[in-house]
């Protein structure tokens, strides 16, 4: 039997998805626990190609404490780049995103997390208060990119050339949407909040990217 989910079976987990993020379940403070229980049956084939040409290479972002962050500093990394918030049901996967950073830094992975305000309200901060959060309640040492507009015709550049290159099926439709960039600058793929920064599929998919060749 195909791992490969049919329309019916895409168009229930998309419903799924609506229902943990909808207000209702976030009040109740139920989302976190719905998608524990969902990940082990969650699609498979979450990650798409890169349809289009171009590299990330080209873009920069403001750090969280104002300097400019160029992806170019990576050049011949993996990134794995996270849309953030910190009053979410999903914010306990900062954690998870530090583990993976310290897991595979040394083999060349930076994951880069872009706090957000663009779903339900959930980073109304500023990037001192973003910043003190993460370091003091997560212990992240990532880089933190300043508060950014990731969806829309107002989303930072990086965003929109994703947006392009993957597909309107691939843009964030909640926070700590993650887009794996390859060591060519290429992205590898976008996977929904729902995928866990340790979930199998995603682990296999940063170890594929971690052994390919950098371009010179």
């Amino acid at each position: 039997m195909s791992d490969r989910p049919d329309d019916r079976s895409a168009n229930a987990w998309s419903r799924f998805a609506s229902f943990v993020r909808s207000p209702q379940t976030r009040r109740a403070g139920l989302g976190a626990a719905l998608c524990a229980i969902a990940a082990p049956f969650l699609p498979r084939n979450e990650a798409r190609a890169a349809g289009t040409p171009g590299e990330a290479w080209r873009f920069a972002f403001e750090t969280v404490d104002g300097a400019p962050m160029p992806l170019t500093q990576w050049r011949g990394k993996v990134l794995l780049v996270v849309n953030t918030a910190s009053h979410c049901g999903f914010t306990y996967q900062y954690k998870g995103l530090q583990a993976v950073y310290d897991r595979f830094k040394g083999r060349g992975l930076v994951v880069v997390g872009v706090p957000s305000n663009d779903f339900g309200g959930q980073e109304p901060g500023s990037n001192e208060e973003i910043k003190g959060f993460c370091g003091g309640t997560y212990g992240v040492t990532f880089p933190l990119a300043a508060k950014s507009v990731v969806r829309g015709p107002e989303a930072h550049p990086f965003y929109r050339w994703a947006a392009e290159t993957l597909g309107p099926d691939r843009v964030p439709r909640w926070n700590f949407h993650k887009y794996l960039v390859g060591r060519d600058g290429r992205l590898r793929g976008g996977y929904g909040g729902l995928v866990e920064p340790e979930n199998p599929t995603l682990i296999a998919a940063i170890e594929a990217a971690l052994a390919e060749r950098a371009q010179s």
